[in-house]
């Protein structure tokens, strides 16, 4: 088996800009909140192999972890209702437009696809 190369920021954070040219989405334009993020995304890939959200807890297996791959499965719903996703580093334009900083949201996951 090859082995994986392990992403930088830089990789990363070149991820995250096409996720968001892809969909439509802006990324949040505060730069050290971002920063922060794709630490710990680029973490995440290094460890586990696969951009996994940061922001969540997990079992660090990509078949349990499949709904928390960044983007995750709840960002639509998410952005739907409160214009950003839960780690508030995707925006829809529209949410952007309004200058307004993402605010904690309720957590979609569901409990009993938490690590016990």
């Amino acid at each position: 088996m090859a082995e994986r190369r392990s992403k930088s920021a830089e990789d990363t954070g070149k991820f995250v800009e096409m996720v968001a040219g892809h969909n439509g989405w802006a990324v949040n334009p505060d730069e050290g909140f971002v920063e922060h993020l794709v630490e710990g995304l680029t973490e995440n890939y290094n460890r586990y192999g696969f951009y996994l959200c940061p922001c969540r807890d997990s079992w660090g297996e990509r078949a349990k972890d499949r709904d928390i791959t960044c983007p995750c499965a709840y960002i639509t719903a998410d952005q739907d209702e409160f214009g950003h996703c839960f780690c508030g580093l995707f925006l829809t334009k529209e949410f952007a437009k309004r200058g307004e900083a993402p605010q904690q949201i309720p957590e979609r996951r569901p409990e009993d696809r938490y690590p016990h």
